[in-house]
């Protein structure tokens, strides 16, 4: 994972609708950067709907909420159409930015070593520094576990 305090590596990704998006773009906001395996799974489907019901909240808190995966924007416009999400999804898939951000490599699953993505969430403060970072995420409660960081991060 990246070290908390550096700042975040700026990228910029194509969204659902295929208009590129910029990291640098949300200075000045928090940002809850996530990354996931792959819409329409049943785990990124939880944590993706956990956030969601989140965001009104982690919007008054001055956060943006961006899932990054290797789907297509056509996928990605399903996903959200599908379960109502209200938030931006980016296209990574060439895995690029997933690697910059640690979040795609070796794994255990199962006892099983394997390649693929890291479900891994970094959060990005006003400045572009990364304050918190999870990689080992209960993908049901993962929005109220950001939120009440949010709340009182000094914890």
């Amino acid at each position: 994972m990246l070290e908390l305090n550096s700042i975040a590596p700026d990228f910029t990704l194509p969204d659902q609708n295929g208009n590129a998006v910029s990291l640098s773009s949300f200075r000045g906001k928090k940002v809850i950067l996530y990354f996931y395996p792959k819409d329409n799974t049943p785990g990124c489907t939880k944590e993706a709907c956990s956030l969601n019901e989140e965001k009104e909240d982690l919007s008054s808190l001055n956060a943006v909420i961006i899932g990054v995966s290797a789907d297509s924007a056509e996928s990605h416009q399903k996903f959200i159409a599908r379960y109502g999400l209200s938030f931006t999804l980016l296209t990574d898939k060439d895995r690029e930015v997933m690697k910059l951000y640690q979040a795609y490599g070796e794994k255990k699953m199962y006892g099983k070593t394997t390649t693929g993505v890291i479900r891994t969430t970094y959060i990005i403060d006003e400045e572009g520094r990364i304050i918190k970072a999870w990689n080992k995420i209960n993908t049901a409660t993962h929005g109220k576990v950001i939120k009440k960081f949010l709340e009182q991060p000094e914890q």
